[in-house]
C-alpha cells in the first residue's frame, strides 16, 4: 500500500476578493484532506480572477514569500498535507512571473517552478504580464517526486518529459482555460484536444497526469471545469464536471514502474537522433 496515493483535485470559481478566494480554497482543501487527499492541487492564479484576459489590469504581483505563499504554507501545515499551490502572481526584481509553489506537511517550501511557455493572443494576453522561466524542476515529497508545470505547458510533449527525467511520478497542470464568448471553436473542440494531449503525455511518460482547472464566467471567458486524473498507460481515473467540485483520487505509483519493464518507452529512448528538438530559430 506504500505506493497507494491519494490526490486531491481542488475545482473552484473565483471572486474579486483575494480573501474571499483564500477562505474558498481553503475550505475545499480540508474537504479534500477529509475524503483522504495526501497531496493537494490548486488552480492557475487560484487568489484572482484570470486578470491575463484584459491587456492592463490592477491586479498586483507579489514577492515569494508573500500572502499568498503564507497562505498556501499555513493550509499545507495545518491539514498535514502536500500542496501543489497552483499558481501566483510573482515579482522577483523588476520581472513578473506565473509561478507554482509546492508546500510539504509541515508548512516548509519544497521548491518553485516558473511558467515557461507564455501564450499570447485574444483573451489570452500573458505576455503582458509574465516573462517565461528558464527551467524545470520537481519537488520531492513524502509520497514520491513531483512535478507541476502551468497551463498552456500542456500542450508541449518536451515539459513532461522533463519532468518524467527528473524522476517525478506525478505531474500536475494547475490551469486556466476555457471558451471565449467571441472566439468559434472552428478548429474544432478545444476541451478535447486540451485532455486528448494530456492524456499522450501519461502513456508517453508513464507517468500520473493530473489537471486542476478553474470555473465559473469571468469576463469574455467560461471556464469549463472538466479537471481529471489519468494514470500511467491514459486510464481515466476520475473527470469532474463544470461545476466547483473537491475530486480525492486514489492512484497506484508503481504502476509506472511495471509499464516501463514491460514497455521500456524511456529506456529505449534514442537522444543522439533527437537534436532537431533543440533547434535554433
Amino acid at each position: 500500500m506504500e505506493n497507494i496515493v491519494t490526490l486531491g483535485l481542488v475545482q473552484m470559481s473565483m471572486s474579486d476578493d483575494k480573501e474571499e478566494n483564500f477562505s474558498k480554497a481553503l475550505g475545499m482543501i480540508e474537504e479534500a484532506t477529509s475524503k483522504g487527499s495526501q497531496i493537494i492541487c490548486l488552480p492557475e492564479l487560484f487568489a484572482t480572477r484570470y486578470f491575463p484576459q484584459a491587456e492592463k489590469s490592477t491586479i498586483e504581483p507579489e514577492g515569494i514569500p508573500g500572502p499568498t505563499s503564507k497562505f498556501l504554507s499555513n493550509a499545507a501545515r495545518k491539514n498535514h498535507v502536500v500542496l501543489v499551490g497552483g499558481s501566483i502572481y510573482e515579482m522577483d526584481g523588476k520581472k513578473r512571473y506565473n509561478t507554482c509553489v509546492a508546500f510539504d506537511e509541515q508548512g516548509r517550501m519544497l521548491g518553485k517552478y516558473r511558467k515557461v511557455h507564455i501564450p499570447q493572443d485574444e483573451d489570452f494576453h500573458e505576455q503582458d504580464y509574465f516573462s517565461p522561466g528558464d527551467s524545470y524542476s520537481t519537488f520531492k515529497t513524502s509520497k514520491g517526486r513531483v512535478g507541476s508545470l502551468i497551463c498552456f505547458d500542456q500542450w508541449y510533449s518536451e515539459p513532461a518529459r522533463i519532468e518524467r527525467l527528473l524522476g517525478a511520478k506525478i505531474l500536475f497542470y494547475p490551469t486556466a482555460i476555457g471558451t471565449v464568448k467571441s472566439i468559434e471553436q472552428t478548429e474544432g473542440n478545444w476541451k478535447e484536444a486540451w485532455e486528448a494531449v494530456q492524456r499522450g503525455h501519461s502513456i508517453a511518460n508513464s507517468i500520473v497526469v493530473a489537471s486542476i482547472n478553474r470555473v465559473g464566467s469571468e469576463g469574455e471567458m467560461k471556464f469549463w471545469g472538466g479537471s481529471f486524473v489519468y494514470d500511467q498507460f491514459g486510464t481515466l481515473l476520475a473527470r469532474a464536471g463544470t461545476k466547483e467540485e473537491v475530486l480525492a483520487v486514489e492512484c497506484d505509483l508503481s504502476l509506472g514502474a511495471r509499464i516501463e519493464d514491460g514497455w521500456r518507452f524511456l529506456r529505449n529512448r534514442m537522444p543522439k537522433t533527437y537534436s532537431k528538438i533543440i533547434g535554433r530559430r
